[in-house]
């Protein structure tokens, strides 16, 4: 994706991209008028030794430069993404029945009657997970998990298997969503919406009053939700202790607290991240940034999918005898390079780090963060122990998951969103359901490129949250923001700022009382003469001096 330059005798598409390390040049003849001061997708049909570039063709006029849609589209043409689904998918898609057979029915655990209700964010359309609750005579309770069954309805190397593959999980950018299924089954058939019949695949727990799990059950069922809550209306009720299922919403509460307490007491580490989202008008312009309350019913909702997708994969791990390929979703132990680093780092604000073995070293870290909090040091601890952990990807080899401390671990719960938990529902309804086993998939290959379209669909979104940021902070050029440093780089400082988490760089080189120098290993500039420095973490306050769309870059001067 790129603007073509017509400047010479000759076309050359400069890449919106600046990591590609050449132009593309295109022929002439092939350059149409109405190609020019748009943004364009160009194909590279062929590198000739005699040429320094690539020869390109135009294959798409994306839109006006600096449009709002054709910049997002940008932003997704770019990584290869398509915009649209392809007839044949969408043809697939509405050629769904969407009615329940009887005999559908006869199959399943029908649990129609049991309270059952949604929790999701206000603008959700897809609900892909319910929860139910129901008193067992045991006097213990049973919370049923009850994921959307996808599978049903996807078969497995048609249309639709083959695009939700190639896409292989939903985009969220600002302003949108990419689905990865078409909106008939993601928002309609698939949607766990109330007052109607759906198809789930469901984990049963019987739990008691003190969250202990005395068994559970994987069975396929029909539910009927309920209601469908937002994470505010649910909270309301459990705030005021009144309300529509005001006695499953507290006990829901009561057990994931306990769920949440075991968890971060056996490792697990707990990031309290703060996510800020924008406040557009009509226009898609960007006129507010606001900020996401975490509730404790998003705590809720997180600690019984936790429970849902370790029960799945443990489930599975301890069948390993009948040799099940699976799918995991693992994460592996932090570099210790950066733990040796964070440990010198940290002992300057008097914290000792325990890494003898990695459980010591978990409940280290959560014991720091904690301690942190409020403080100084509190965003350059966070920032050094994010950046020391690997990046969780799907594989079939199970290392267990050292983030959450969970030696078995799987994606189970949003089959409408990420295609592993497609994957992983086909291989339960194989072994559970229908008693056989599932061979004869490369399914390295299929994690392998799970795992880098996530990658690349986070991209996408940081992608598109960084144009937004730069078409706020153009209307606030030369306004004073205070900051905090969130990178220290040998060209300058990054710098977010506080009242709107907008990022922007200050270039060493508008550094001019000193000569800075960087300081890798203490994460810090420190000027050569005065000595005065600049650490990661650290507040400061910064000037807006440029806001530039085409370079993609905010520029800050310190004041």
């Amino acid at each position: 994706v790129g603007v073509i330059d017509d400047l010479s005798s000759h076309f050359f598409l400069i890449p919106d991209d600046k990591k590609i390390p050449f132009d593309i040049y295109l022929p002439k003849e092939t350059v149409k008028q109405q190609f020019l001061n748009k943004k364009v997708l160009v194909r590279v049909e062929g590198w000739n030794n005699k040429y320094k570039n690539p020869i390109g063709k135009v294959v798409q006029v994306i839109g006006v430069v600096d449009d709002h849609n054709t910049e997002i589209n940008s932003i997704l043409l770019g990584r290869g993404y398509n915009l649209d689904f392809p007839k044949n998918v969408i043809t697939a898609a509405n050629k769904i029945n969407a009615c329940i057979s009887k005999q559908e029915i006869q199959k399943r655990t029908d649990i129609r009657n049991i309270n059952t209700f949604t929790i999701d964010p206000d603008n959700a359309k897809d609900f892909d997970d319910a929860i139910s609750v129901q008193k067992l005579s045991s006097k213990n309770w049973e919370i049923g998990v009850h994921i959307a069954d996808v599978s049903h309805y996807v078969v497995e190397g048609g249309e639709i298997d083959k695009e939700a593959y190639k896409r292989a999980t939903s985009i969220y950018l600002v302003d949108r969503v990419i689905p990865m299924l078409p909106e008939i089954l993601s928002n309609e058939i698939c949607s766990l919406k109330p007052n109607v019949d759906r198809l789930v695949f469901s984990v049963f727990f019987e739990i008691d009053e003190n969250a202990n799990i005395k068994s559970y059950k994987i069975k396929k069922a029909i539910i009927k939700s309920d209601c469908r809550f937002t994470y505010k209306s649910a909270q309301e009720i459990i705030n005021a202790k009144k309300g529509k299922f005001k006695t499953e919403l507290l006990l829901l509460e009561k057990l994931s607290n306990m769920l949440r307490t075991k968890r971060t007491k056996n490792g697990s580490i707990n990031f309290e991240k703060t996510e800020s989202y924008f406040v557009l008008d009509k226009n898609n312009n960007p006129i507010d940034v606001s900020f996401k309350e975490s509730l404790s019913t998003n705590h809720l909702i997180e600690e019984f999918m936790l429970l849902a997708n370790k029960t799945i994969a443990s489930h599975i791990s301890l069948s390993k005898k009948n040799n099940i390929p699976f799918v995991y979703r693992v994460h592996d132990l932090p570099d210790k390079e950066s733990i040796k680093s964070l440990k010198d780092v940290v002992r300057k604000f008097g914290y000792i780090i325990n890494d003898n073995n990695p459980t010591q070293l978990s409940k280290s870290l959560n014991k720091i963060l904690s301690k942190a909090k409020g403080k100084s040091e509190q965003k350059l601890i966070e920032t050094l122990i994010i950046r020391s952990m690997a990046k969780a990807i799907y594989t079939t080899k199970n290392i267990g998951h050292y983030g959450l401390a969970f030696q078995n671990y799987t994606h189970f719960t949003s089959p409408i969103r990420r295609y592993p938990d497609l994957i992983v529902h086909r291989i339960l309804q194989n072994y559970i359901v229908d008693k056989k086993h599932v061979i004869s998939k490369d399914w390295t290959k299929l994690c392998k490129h799970c795992s880098e379209m996530e990658k690349s669909a986070s991209q996408a979104e940081r992608d598109s949250i960084k144009y937004m940021q730069i078409k706020f902070l153009k209307k606030h050029i030369e306004k004073v923001f205070s900051g905090l440093i969130s990178g220290v780089t040998e060209w300058g400082l990054y710098v977010e700022l506080i009242e709107n988490k907008c990022e922007g760089l200050v270039k060493i080189s508008s550094l001019k009382d000193d000569h800075y120098i960087f300081d890798q290993k203490n994460h810090l500039l420190i000027g050569y003469q005065k000595k005065n420095t600049y650490q990661l973490g650290q507040k400061i306050e910064v000037k807006i001096k440029k806001a530039d769309l085409n370079r993609k870059q905010i520029d800050f001067i310190i004041v």
